[in-house]
């Protein structure tokens, strides 16, 4: 007799659950409303932003006459008139050398001092450098407006009205441009000023060579902004300008209000006033968004 054996019983297997037909995602009636909306303000936005700049473009091209809205929107007639008078004046032309000596000595004043302290307040240590740093930061705090009075008697004292060196040499204390700078270098590594000295380098070789170099993005980013202020900046050259030599391109452009000058002149100044600090932003846009985001606020 043999014995049979009996193989173990298996469980019977488990029955799997049906998945699901993968269906694409949809946003729901909710999500497609606040996307609409969102698109529709964001447009909007636009729009009301680049409407006056239009409009200073439209009519500045409209021939001297009379000027009837919304007619005069329409991109015709076409007349380059304005721009003739304009750019033939003698007065407009000396407008826009004051405007640029004030700008560009300006920008390279504020970018070297403002650099030069920067690199003072992160990598150097001297007794009452935090003290020092903090109260120079708190002229920010001061309405520009109060020492305004003041800054005029002493360069009126010191034979600086209607001279380039009255306008500028007041504007390069920035207590902003110097913020950012500390800011920026002290992100550095203390190692690279380390090596530096090691090798024998002198001060003025570790500005030069070491944090010229690596300071790049925000000298381009501050210079785009000290930039814009100086070439719109209007109360100060007002004020220390006074002849009809020495106006920049803003106040020049406010005085011809005065004199009856059509209004498409007036705008087509405005457009050759507003080219310059187009350019000045696309030549330092490839540094300027990596100078916004790479300075932050740290210890």
């Amino acid at each position: 007799m043999t014995d049979t054996i009996t193989p173990p019983a298996t469980a019977a297997p488990a029955t799997e659950r049906p998945r699901r037909a993968w269906r694409p995602y949809r946003a729901d009636r909710a999500g497609r409303g606040w996307v609409i909306g969102r698109t529709a303000l964001l447009l909007a936005g636009a729009v009301l932003t680049l409407f006056p700049f239009y409009a200073m473009v439209v009519l500045s091209l409209k021939p001297t006459g009379p000027v009837t809205f919304p007619d005069s929107l329409l991109p015709w007639p076409f007349s380059t008139e304005a721009y003739d008078q304009v750019i033939g004046a003698k007065s407009v032309l000396r407008w826009m050398g004051n405007t640029l000596v004030y700008s560009v000595v300006s920008v390279v004043g504020v970018l070297l001092f403002a650099s030069m302290a920067g690199y003072a307040f992160a990598k150097k240590r001297f007794p009452g450098k935090e003290t020092m740093f903090w109260s120079f930061l708190a002229m920010l705090m001061v309405p520009y407006h109060v020492t305004m009075i003041p800054t005029f008697i002493i360069i009126s004292e010191m034979n600086g009205v209607d001279t380039y060196w009255g306008m500028i040499v007041p504007t390069l204390a920035n207590a902003q441009a110097v913020f950012l700078m500390r800011q920026f270098i002290a992100s550095l590594p203390d190692s690279l000023f380390e090596a530096a000295r090691l090798d024998g380098c002198s001060e003025w070789r570790v500005y030069v060579s070491i944090v010229l170099p690596l300071i790049k993005p925000i000298l381009a980013t501050l210079g785009v902004f000290v930039f814009l202020w100086h070439w719109n900046d209007f109360l100060w050259p007002l004020i220390v300008g006074q002849s009809l030599d020495m106006r920049t391109l803003t106040t020049g452009i406010a005085s011809l209000q005065q004199e009856n000058v059509p209004l498409n002149m007036l705008l087509a100044g405005s457009v050759v006033a507003f080219v310059p600090i187009f350019m000045a932003y696309l030549i330092g846009q490839r540094y300027f968004q990596e100078g916004v985001s790479t300075t932050g606020i740290k210890g």
